[in-house]
């Protein structure tokens, strides 16, 4: 029997991800013929990690995805640099930009999304107006953000932040300018993101909050809309993104915001899956790599066979805010506040530390929670929140990163954990990965994050990869 033909629009985080899983389902390739097709030259990376690209802490390279013998290693087809631009549906094929075509037997868009420009007087990309999106993005970032320059960053939401953090840390004079009352409000409550905004003030970045922008001039920097300058040589853009959907709506599929997909993330086309941040799904939060991550696996389930009742019923999503000297971690319910009468809800608050914790409880179980300079709590946290497990009746302890009594579930018991528990959420890595590395031979951190890129990304993991690792060696 031939393999069925897959082609996959687009060589993103999401796009590589499905690659992947395909060919760990389909090594020798008997089940699928695989043709990838991405807009950019480079190989795939991780965008998670591009503050970090901006903060000089991690080299371009180091944030690759896949090699450059990548392709000739598992016999995919990759078209790099090329954009798919018609999908003919009844001949199943489709039109790419350089004249040719592809056809398919199953197309998988995973188109992304493309950074919003806010209809601001003067402000248009270029050398000193930059989109804070791609790799290239980082490269003219880093080339206008001369050390000592005055930087204006649109956004106060997490990526706006991170790309902040790394231009301060760089040596740059930093504001961020965000319309609304407090920053990253889709994911804090007014009192966390004062004590954040407190931290990131100590840590080189200054605020213009409630405000927006009117007007730009090249060389001088931004007019706000209440009159009042911000001196800026360079602008990062970070005010949000819009799925890329120009494919999928000329092809007459269903888009309602994004490309609309169903449990198997089947479009209105039964021939053709959408994933990451170009579909839309009810259980899936766009602007994550998690949850385009979780779909791929659930895609290259379907398309292999190797598993025909995979479903995919949506994503408990954790942000982390990944930026140097900063621990943030905020999941599930987080602006539950403690007037609702059908949530346990506890707050800790400490300005002059910068730490705050909030932690939303309904029916014994985690439902929500904003951890600011608490590791330790964020990690058993975000374990009992993931598992569903019951939260210990010191509740207090709990929210502290105390020690909890014996037999309460604890992130430093990989023993406990299934083997789906994700440790390293910037890369999707779960407790499975890693036992799967280690029997293959990475068994230490260092291998082990050569070999699952855990702990490469906030860096969050290392404690919970290190145990995992103690773990196995006593095994």
């Amino acid at each position: 029997m031939s393999p069925r033909s897959v082609v996959i629009a687009g060589y993103g985080m999401a796009g590589a991800r499905l690659a992947d899983e395909i060919q760990r389902r389909d090594p020798e390739g008997e089940r699928v013929r695989l043709t990838v097709v991405g807009a950019e030259k480079h190989t795939a990376y991780n965008r998670v990690l591009l503050s970090s690209v901006v903060a000089g802490t991690m080299r371009p390279e180091a944030v690759r995805l896949h090699d450059d013998e990548w392709p000739s290693r598992t016999r995919a087809d990759l078209r790099r640099g090329v954009s798919a631009t018609s999908i003919d549906r009844g001949t199943r094929r489709v039109h790419l930009d350089d004249g040719s075509t592809v056809d398919y037997d199953a197309l998988v868009l995973a188109t992304g999304a493309n950074p919003w420009m806010p209809p601001v007087e003067g402000l248009e990309p270029g050398p000193d107006v930059v989109a804070f999106r791609t790799l290239d993005d980082c490269a003219r970032i880093l080339d206008a953000a001369k050390l000592g320059a005055p930087v204006a960053v649109l956004g106060g939401g997490l990526l706006g932040l991170e790309a902040a953090r790394g231009l301060a840390g760089r040596g740059n004079l930093v504001t961020v300018v965000h319309p609304m009352p407090h920053i990253m409000e889709r994911q804090l409550d007014a009192e966390s993101a004062r004590v954040l905004t407190r931290k990131l003030e100590e840590l080189g970045v200054a605020f213009r909050l409630g405000v927006g922008a009117a007007r730009y001039v090249s060389g001088d920097g931004l007019k706000l809309d209440d009159g009042t300058h911000v001196p800026a040589d360079l602008i990062v853009v970070s005010t949000g993104v819009r799925p890329e959907t120009k494919l999928a709506v000329e092809a007459g599929l269903t888009v309602e915001g994004g490309i609309v997909v169903d449990d198997l993330l089947r479009t209105s086309d039964g021939r053709i899956h959408a994933i990451g941040d170009c579909a839309k799904h009810p259980g899936a939060f766009g602007g994550l790599v998690q949850p385009a991550w979780e779909q791929a696996a659930v895609v290259a389930d379907l398309v292999t066979g190797t598993k025909s009742a995979s479903r995919y019923r949506g994503t408990q999503a954790v942000t982390r805010l990944k930026a140097r000297g900063i621990d943030l971690t905020a999941l599930g319910e987080t602006m539950t506040g403690a007037d609702d009468p059908t949530a346990e809800v506890l707050t800790f608050s400490d300005p002059a530390g910068c730490r705050y914790g909030k932690l939303v409880i309904r029916e014994n179980r985690v439902a929500g929670a904003i951890l600011l300079g608490l590791p330790d709590a964020a990690a058993t946290i975000t374990q009992l929140y993931d598992r569903g497990t019951p939260v210990p009746e010191d509740r207090l302890a709990v929210l502290l990163g105390r020690s909890l009594p014996p037999g309460s579930p604890s992130a430093a018991s990989p023993a406990d954990l299934p083997a789906s528990a994700v440790i390293c959420r910037c890369n999707a890595v779960t407790k499975g990965r890693l036992v799967e590395a280690w029997r293959g031979g990475a068994t230490d951190v260092a291998a082990l994050a050569g070999a699952t890129r855990a702990t490469t990304g906030c860096g969050g993991c290392k404690d919970a990869v290190g145990g995992v690792a103690k773990w196995l060696a006593a095994q």
